[in-house]
């Protein structure tokens, strides 16, 4: 990622590199467009019929793809984002991008989060259910002792706070505890890439994406896909070392308040009935017994310390 001045991000390279791939997933027939008899130089959509489909000219969609965004409306924007057909996780990217480039003074950030008192009691209520507050680097910065137990691999590595991206790529035993590390590999590049669009100066972040592009090939190309994502519900697999493989739902939802701003808690549940919810009472019997304080919510971060 590119560095910030006072004038704004940039991030002309990520733009043009997102708005290509973009255009490069969508086929004419896609588009309503009749493909001809010639052969296609590129693929997916030439830079003309997204101009068409979005109501703009040739020149000015060109100029927007070599990453002039700055000073491009919101209606434009969403025209732009209605003719390459993005998602709703793709359109925010965009529009993150273009609030990013645009001239202003960042505020001030703090560079250390913490989790409120009363988040970690809720966390700590929750003795049926793992759940956790993550940051938007993937930081652990609270869990409750059911989390905690699930994710003992992850805490294997004394670093704090534990970092789910980091164990993805850089731990040999994610690929265990993983039965589907490709999805998983997948869907944490495109969170941190979301991450990167909403908070751009966050230097953390960059020295965290620059870590893992030197040290794990498989990050590199995931990375340079651009493919974004909201994290917000859906399947996860896990194959635990004492309770085998457990299949849970999660739900990840934003932390409201203003001082919780780019915090997510995450729950996971199993169905009812199911080997996975045996699975977890077992793995919840297994934590009370090994701690000595088991309704108590383990603080990972800064405010640990």
């Amino acid at each position: 990622m590119n560095r910030h001045n006072v004038d704004g991000v940039d991030n002309r390279a990520e733009i043009r590199e997102f708005l290509t791939t973009r255009r490069a997933k969508i086929t004419p027939e896609q588009a309503g467009f009749q493909r001809g008899g010639g052969t296609r130089r590129v693929p997916g959509l030439r830079r003309e019929e997204v101009a068409v489909l979005a109501g703009v000219s040739t020149e000015w969609y060109i100029r927007l793809e070599k990453g002039h965004i700055s000073g491009v409306s919101d209606e434009v924007l969403g025209a732009v984002a209605g003719a390459l057909q993005l998602d709703e996780a793709e359109r925010l990217y965009l529009f993150d991008l273009a609030r990013a480039a645009r001239p202003s003074r960042p505020a001030r950030r703090r560079t250390r989060q913490t989790v409120r008192p009363s988040v970690v009691r809720i966390l700590e209520s929750m003795t049926a259910t793992s759940a956790f507050v993550r940051n938007g680097r993937l930081d652990v910065l609270a869990i409750n002792p059911l989390g905690r137990a699930l994710y003992s691999p992850v805490f294997d590595d004394p670093a704090r706070p534990a970092n789910l991206a980091r164990f993805c790529f850089l731990d040999p035993a994610s690929r265990e505890f993983y039965p589907d590390w490709d999805d998983v590999a997948q869907a944490t590049v495109a969170l941190l890439r979301t991450e990167a669009g909403r908070d751009p100066y966050n230097r953390e972040l960059t020295d965290l994406v620059g870590e893992f592009a030197t040290r794990s090939e498989e990050f590199r190309a995931l990375w340079a896909a651009h493919d974004v994502r909201l994290h917000q519900t859906g399947t996860k697999h896990f194959r635990h070392p004492v309770v085998g493989l457990i299949e849970v739902t999660f739900d990840s939802m934003p932390l409201p308040a203003t001082e919780d701003r780019g915090l997510t808690m995450t729950c996971y549940s199993p169905e009812p009935g199911t080997p996975s919810e045996d699975a977890l009472k077992l793995l919840a019997s297994w934590t009370a017994t090994a701690t000595a304080s088991p309704s108590q919510a383990t603080v990972t971060g800064e405010n640990a310390r």
